[in-house]
């Protein structure tokens, strides 16, 4: 078949083909900006705020927490406003990829800027504390409005079972890449820049750059097929549009998805508190230097990367259930040991650390490819498909349960006794009261959240022979319309 023949019978059917390598590789490249700049705000943005800036960790963690919450409030607003978006040229949700790169690009970079608003340390500190909440809160909306629309693509380019999954194993390489790249920039910049201050805005100037062009490659990469998608959508007369609250409550009584954004929640609450603290636990707890803190992210994301495409692949023989209980169990396992390991104990802390990226590769992959199959019975339900406001609100409570989560682990170090930075200045040594909160924050607190979501996982309802039953039933449907 030619490639004309191919393309018009993506047009008359944009699932009946699978997705090429090309189109695969641009959609994951979509993650790249988003994970490169998640995964160093994740990492270093509360260690930047106490060590550099100076900042009291409760107000520290505050900042993070109004932006999360922020940043959750916006997701269900921007997921029904790409919904009800119109363009012949760019679809529904490239639009705002399109427009939204370069402003995410920008403030992103300016929360690494440690601006002077007086000579006198104690007199910084709220000016400094209102800055980076504004920059924040904007940053956190542009993150929105280029990520959410991405994340919505997914069941628009396939809506076989397997292939979902083999997708999101792309997009999550690309993911999980990016934090790679970014932490092995972090270890050039800073081996190379003695002043921290401004090793930290040469990192995030190039972050910048890398996320901008990420998020063009996939706009301009995945546009034919989404567009071949959207041809086919418009063909299909669906019901009226129901009010955003009515679409709330339909939304809310699907219960498998209650049940996939409990699991997501759970699952990234583990990955985002283990991830904020460990540069803490590295450097306090372990006693190495701030220069190590890359290399023991490296290998948990390393070995999370490698691991993807195998729980892709053992994802089809044994299902997605089982893959994330194997994956949940060895995080558990190495959150436990985190906990009583002691100073001088660096090649046990590495073999935990990549027992956790083995579990870790699961969270990132296990429910994403789960939100589609969840969308597919909501449009059997009721004949339409909302993929933006489901993923808006998937994020929106996993970021409520982020933000209250970077909340306490702030204002617990604080509570503790940790003792901030004067900005300039080397980090000063930490009571055992402090060491003990740090501990407590890498092993136990994430095994609670991993253990929620084992129990969440077991119930889900989806099975690959129910999601068949799905899509045939919708195929039939869109089959009698069509005569």
């Amino acid at each position: 078949m030619n490639d004309s023949a191919a393309d018009g019978d993506i047009q008359r059917n944009p699932e009946s083909k699978k997705l090429d390598l090309k189109t695969k590789l641009a959609y994951g490249a979509g993650d790249l900006g988003p994970a490169i700049t998640a995964n160093i705000s994740v990492f270093y943005l509360l260690i930047f705020f106490t060590n550099i800036a100076g900042i009291p960790a409760g107000l520290a963690g505050s900042i993070l927490m109004i932006g999360k919450i922020w940043d959750g409030v916006n997701d269900p607003v921007v997921g029904f406003l790409t919904d009800k978006t119109k363009s012949r040229r760019w679809g529904r949700r490239l639009p705002w990829m399109f427009y939204g790169a370069i402003p995410f690009g920008m403030f992103f970079f300016l929360q690494w800027i440690v601006p002077q608003f007086s000579t006198n340390q104690n007199d910084n500190i709220w000016p400094l504390f209102w800055y980076y909440v504004a920059v924040g809160v904007i940053s956190q909306a542009f993150y929105t409005v280029v990520n959410l629309p991405y994340t919505a693509m997914t069941p628009e380019l396939t809506q076989d079972y397997d292939e979902r999954t083999s997708l999101n194993s792309y997009r999550f390489t690309f993911s999980i890449g990016g934090s790679i790249l970014s932490l092995i920039l972090t270890k050039i910049i800073f081996s190379q820049i003695p002043d921290p201050q401004q090793a930290y805005i040469v990192l995030a100037a190039v972050c910048t750059v890398i996320s901008i062009l990420g998020l063009y490659w996939c706009v301009f990469g995945v546009r034919d097929r989404i567009l071949a998608f959207e041809t086919k959508r418009i063909q299909i007369q669906e019901p009226p549009s129901l009010p955003f609250f009515k679409q709330l409550k339909i939304v809310f009584s699907n219960r498998p998805f209650l049940f996939v954004i409990g699991i997501y929640l759970f699952s990234w609450l583990g990955v985002q508190i283990t991830a904020s603290i460990i540069p803490y636990f590295v450097v306090n707890c372990m006693g190495l230097k701030f220069e190590d803190v890359p290399t023991v992210l490296i290998a948990v994301q390393g070995t999370a990367l490698l691991m993807l495409f195998f729980w892709g692949a053992l994802s089809k023989k044994l299902g997605k259930k089982v893959v994330y209980f194997l994956g949940m169990s060895l995080w558990i396992i190495a959150a436990a040991g985190l906990f009583f390991l002691q100073p001088g104990q660096i090649v046990l802390m590495y073999v935990m650390a990549v027992m956790a990226g083995i579990g870790i590769s699961t969270a990132y992959l296990i429910p994403w490819s789960m939100i589609p199959d969840v969308i597919e019975l909501d449009e059997l339900q009721t004949g339409q498909r909302r993929e933006g406001i489901f993923y808006g609100f998937m994020v929106l409570l996993q970021k409520f349960g982020l933000a209250f989560g970077l909340f306490l682990v702030g204002n617990a170090l604080q509570v503790s006794g940790f003792k901030e930075s004067v900005a300039g200045s080397l980090p000063p040594m930490q009571p055992e009261s402090a060491l003990s909160a740090i501990r407590i924050a890498v092993g136990p607190i994430p095994t609670v959240c991993l253990i929620f979501g084992l129990v969440l996982t077991y119930f889900y309802p989806i099975t690959r022979e129910m999601h068949a039953e799905i899509v045939l039933k919708l195929k039939e449907r869109q089959e009698k319309r069509e005569i």
